[in-house]
């Protein structure tokens, strides 16, 4: 199945969940695809899908001769469509804000995961922008850490991600999709979420559970 990311992205934001998709990529032999769990959407109904951008974030110490590293220029190369997608440090700081989020979507891009804290979060909700992170600490990062890389594999607990890697986030978490097995993912993704649908509907009807799964193999 050949796709563009047009219509891989509305498929997502239309008909797919992340535990769904979670149990194809189980079935694929993918078994370490989701962040950490305490990575979690700003607002119970954001919803993101992208293409990796990952950051690669440090600590530092105090005042520095190039404050924040690279993060201005990250942000400035982000494309449509892009995820930034930044881990590293001992998450002493909030690693986004109001700024990035604004610079960002000005960009085109999809969306915002961060393995660590955001702050000025009535101005980042007001953008309507999906952002996920571990949540909020108005600490600031300008003298506790700095980018040093982007558009790089970085690792994000159990998950390794490669720059244009499918990132997909709800409510449920976060997950990445690699590239070199995106399309039968997808494909089969779409195939479990519809035939979920048919069995509830048959147990709404009042088919039993154990004949549900014996009949279609989904639970």
């Amino acid at each position: 199945m050949t796709m563009d990311d047009k219509t891989i992205f509305d498929l997502f934001r239309t008909e797919l969940y992340t535990p769904v998709v979670g149990d194809i990529l189980d079935g694929m032999g993918r078994v370490h695809q989701f962040l950490p769990q305490p990575i979690q959407p700003m607002r119970t109904a954001m919803k993101l899908i992208g293409r990796a951008m990952p950051v690669v974030m440090i600590d530092v110490y105090g005042p520095q001769a190039e404050p924040f590293g690279k993060l201005t220029q990250a942000l400035d190369q982000l494309e449509p469509g892009d995820i930034y997608l930044a881990s590293g440090g001992a998450m002493r700081c909030a690693y986004w804000g109001e700024i990035l989020t604004a610079t960002a979507r000005q960009r085109g891009a999809a969306g915002a995961v961060i393995n660590g804290f955001h702050r000025d979060t009535p101005q980042v909700l007001e953008q309507d922008w999906p952002v996920f992170s571990r949540g909020r600490f108005a600490q600031d990062s300008g003298v506790r850490t700095k980018v040093i890389d982007y558009r790089c594999p970085i690792e994000v607990g159990p998950v390794t991600v490669q720059p244009g890697d499918l990132v997909f986030g709800d409510l449920d978490g976060v997950l990445v999709i690699p590239r070199d097995c995106e399309a039968e993912a997808i494909e089969r993704a779409l195939e479990k979420a519809r035939g979920e649908k048919l069995v509830r509907r048959e147990i709404e009807g009042g088919m039993s559970s154990t004949a549900a799964f014996a009949k279609y193999g989904i639970l």
